[in-house]
């Protein structure tokens, strides 16, 4: 079968074309579609494939869900295969522009701040994947975060200074005399994008025409991976996006603590500073009340108790005080939205039959050692105590 024409590395701006089909494959639901020329690009280097619409003559519409590329041939997934869809029939192609132009400009944004890193710290990007929010990238060294703050900057000025972005195909004489970034030996024919002053790299993607329309690059969080760095990267209108929620989110906060945006942080120190006294206080509090509570439990008796408000270290804490009391079956019992929490305990006993058994019978999930488990259940803190109480 001849190879597909790729329209998109020709132009990336182009949105539509008229295709003639080489091939149908019949799948569960729909099936898939050759074409000798295509303006969609399939998934491949980190970039997800392009969604769009064939229109056959009759005016059928087939909606493109996914496209990959397999020894040369462009094949496009669609949601129907019609009496229409034969080979030598022509089909009107039409991409999603608003999908593709987001992948362009994530994509530019990528290689841009690659480029940065690669010339600042000697990084090279092992891992690149445009998800449905955010950029993933990974380093092959770490980069301190002052580091990631000056090489954004960086790839930022470069978006600023709106430089085209440049599409080249060497000469292997070229090629050999060119430095260039590439995650993997490519044989045949190289496709380098250069971006003056930011990257040269080997690449099959679709970028934007000039810097400019990347619009923007933010690092939104990095975390240590594999001794480099994972990156989540926006650019473009993600990152106006991001921004436009990020100020949202600052009013919301600002709101609730009746600060204005620029005194929120203050006022979060704050607020964080009067939860830790009152959490310590609480704790004192909770102390007192379970030593009161263990001073009135009978030796040898079963001491099974409902508190409302405990966490699971309050329900823990009181359990084990209570079990310092009294040799018999202790439970510390609290509501939740969702039912019961619970702590069993007794001294030199074991409570771990009993804590399976409570979860069978009321829907409860926990477990822990012979002489304390804890967990929940679906059932009221009134009916988990009947159930342990009635136990046989």
């Amino acid at each position: 079968m001849q190879r597909t024409e790729k329209y998109y590395e020709a132009d990336a701006f182009r949105r539509e074309a008229t295709g003639r089909i080489l091939a149908v494959e019949p799948g569960k639901t729909g099936g898939k579609l050759a074409l000798d020329g295509t303006v969609f690009y399939p998934e491949g280097g980190g970039q997800p494939a392009d969604r769009g619409t064939l229109t056959l003559a009759d005016g059928t519409v087939l909606h493109v869900t996914d496209v990959h590329e397999s020894e040369g041939v462009i094949w496009h997934t669609v949601d129907a295969l019609p009496a229409g869809a034969v080979p030598g029939a022509e089909a009107a192609e039409s991409i999603d522009w608003e999908w593709r132009f987001d992948k362009m400009q994530q994509h530019t944004g990528e290689h841009i701040l690659s480029g940065i890193l690669h010339d600042m710290f000697g990084a090279e990007n092992v891992g690149f994947h445009i998800g449905s929010e955010a950029v993933r990238m990974d380093t092959s060294v770490p980069i301190s975060a002052e580091g990631l703050r000056e090489a954004e900057l960086a790839a930022n000025r470069i978006v600023w200074q709106d430089v085209p972005v440049l599409i080249t195909y060497p000469t292997p004489e070229e090629l050999a005399a060119l430095t260039y970034r590439s995650k993997k030996e490519i044989a045949g024919q190289v496709r380098i994008v250069t971006i003056p002053g930011a990257d040269v790299c080997a690449c099959c993607g679709t970028h934007t025409a000039t810097t400019g329309q990347v619009g923007q690059i933010k690092i939104l969080a990095s975390e240590n991976y594999k001794g480099g760095v994972r990156l989540s990267v926006v650019c473009g209108q993600r990152a106006l996006a991001e921004a436009q929620a990020m100020r949202a989110r600052q009013a919301d906060i600002g709101a609730l603590l009746s600060a204005k945006s620029t005194e929120t942080a203050n006022a979060v120190h704050r607020v964080y500073e009067e939860y830790t006294a009152l959490k310590f206080a609480h704790f004192g509090l909770c102390s007192q009340l379970f030593d009161t509570m263990a001073q009135l439990v009978t030796p040898g008796e079963d001491a099974i108790r409902i508190v409302n408000g405990l966490d699971p270290d309050g329900l823990h804490r009181l359990a084990v005080r209570l079990s310092e009391a009294t040799s018999g079956l202790c439970a510390a019992l609290t509501p939740t939205d969702k039912g019961t929490g619970y702590c069993l305990a007794q001294a030199d006993g074991d409570v771990r039959a009993l804590t399976k058994a409570l979860n069978t019978a009321l829907n409860g999930r926990g477990g822990g050692k012979p002489g304390i488990c804890q967990g929940s259940c679906a059932a009221t803190p009134e009916e988990a105590a009947e159930f342990l109480k009635n136990r046989e």
